[in-house]
């Protein structure tokens, strides 16, 4: 494994943490189910919340510093706050949510965070009434 940097870098430009290589993701934020040059199973990954999280936490702290300068310097109208800082907090964070994404996936699989669930969890001799909560029904 490349060192933990590297990994993080390497995600955030939408490359393979592993090799460098391959793309992370198959879509906007759909993570490719493994590296199409090393096989690394970027797809066993599940980053679910932590993304948008940082995302919003680093677009906050970029950004409300300035609000807050500019409040107290100019002191403008609430509707002119709304039509420049909520755009800019939109178009930054859908910008960066990807490149974070991709540094979340490169740390997760650097730590070994890998999830266990499979595409198909059902195997083909389990049917979903086997796998039922309800007991069977007996009669008599």
């Amino acid at each position: 494994m490349p060192p933990f940097t590297t990994m993080l870098w390497r995600g955030a430009r939408n490359r393979c943490p592993v090799c460098g290589e391959g793309k992370v993701f198959a879509g906007y934020l759909r993570v490719a189910r493994e590296c199409t040059h090393c096989h690394a199973p970027l797809g066993r990954l599940r980053a679910d919340d932590a993304p948008p999280y940082f995302t919003i936490f680093i677009v906050g702290h970029l950004l409300v510093p300035p609000i807050f300068w500019i409040e107290k310097a100019y002191q403008p109208p609430m509707w002119l706050h709304m039509a420049v800082w909520l755009p800019l907090f939109t178009a930054i964070c859908i910008l960066l949510l990807r490149p974070v994404k991709g540094a979340v996936v490169g740390w997760m699989l650097r730590v070994g965070i890998l999830s266990d669930e499979v595409e198909n969890p059902l195997e083909p001799e389990q049917t979903p009434a086997a796998k039922s909560p309800l007991p069977a029904r007996r009669d008599g």
